[in-house]
């Protein structure tokens, strides 16, 4: 364990800095610091705590750096699932090829040298809204391995997404679990951005086909990303032509479209209508 008192220089606050090499040892971190009356946060890349700590909107009395962990580090198929720890960096996930959907939407998350340091637990637990790397995993029915002081926990990842992304207090992600089948399927992955290819996307979309149905989860459309159940049927309903089907899917989108300085409403509605019809077009000859 290693403890440091002072922190980033580029960082105004001082903060205790651990890093535990076991599970134990972080959650009894967690809750000795807890029991001081401080409070205490886990990173397991840490580029997201810096960069918002530089404008002081986080703090924290202490970091618990996962990356010791062994557990958070694995990326390995292992019976009929695919474990990945929540400290594998985005460029391992897509250098490995192991699940070729989730390797392509990371890695079109920031530059090269920033995705050495990125990790997925960060990208799935972000700030931000767009967290691309979630969207491979909602179509997957993926689960997460959680710790905290009241033991292990195994949820499906949509149920903690309806929390928005949110664990109990002192939980934090240990690994996540995807069902080997989902791994080969057909797929494909789409981002459009203002300006250059690693900028925060207008939209983002990842898709699927599996038993001859199209899935699809969407990101940078709305204030989070999403997968929808009402969204699938009507990319996979035969009877209406492609064009009424993306007309029909845009009506069904869980919130307002974002309208900001990156691009309109009407700009990202018009995005993702070309990304959709490239979805059907790709994957509609495809059997899974």
């Amino acid at each position: 364990m290693e403890d440091k008192k002072g922190g980033l220089s580029i960082i105004s606050f001082d903060f205790e800095y651990y890093k535990p090499s076991t599970i134990s040892e972080a959650v009894q971190l967690y809750q000795t610091i807890s029991n001081r009356g401080q409070t205490a946060t886990y990173i397991s890349g840490g580029t997201e705590f810096i960069t918002f700590a530089r404008t002081n909107k986080i703090t924290t009395d202490a970091i618990i750096d996962l990356k010791g962990i062994p557990e958070c580090h694995l990326l390995k198929v292992r019976g009929d699932e695919l474990v990945i720890g929540a400290a594998v960096s985005l460029n391992k996930i897509t250098e490995s090829k192991v699940f070729p959907l989730l390797g392509e939407a990371v890695k079109k998350v920031a530059d090269h040298t920033s995705r050495n340091k990125i990790t997925i637990g960060g990208n799935l637990f972000s700030q931000l809204k767009y967290r691309e790397g979630l969207l491979a995993l909602l179509l997957t029915d993926s689960k997460v391995i959680v710790v905290g002081i009241e033991g292990e926990e195994i949820l499906f990842l949509e149920d903690v997404m309806k929390n928005n992304m949110e664990l109990k207090d002192g939980q934090f992600l240990v690994q996540i679990l995807i069902e080997k089948a989902y791994l080969d399927c057909p797929c494909v992955s789409l981002k459009k951005t203002r300006l250059s290819k690693i900028g925060y996307p207008l939209a983002s979309v990842s898709a699927l086909k599996r038993d001859n149905q199209i899935r699809a989860a969407i990101s940078g459309v709305c204030e989070y990303p999403f997968r929808s159940i009402d969204i699938e049927s009507t990319l996979n309903d035969d009877t209406l032509s492609v064009d009424d089907r993306i007309t029909k899917v845009l009506t069904q989108l869980p919130s307002r479209v974002v309208d900001n300085f990156e691009g309109s409403a009407e700009y990202r509605e018009f995005v993702l209508r070309n990304m959709l019809e490239d979805v059907i077009q790709t994957l509609k000859e495809e059997n899974a």
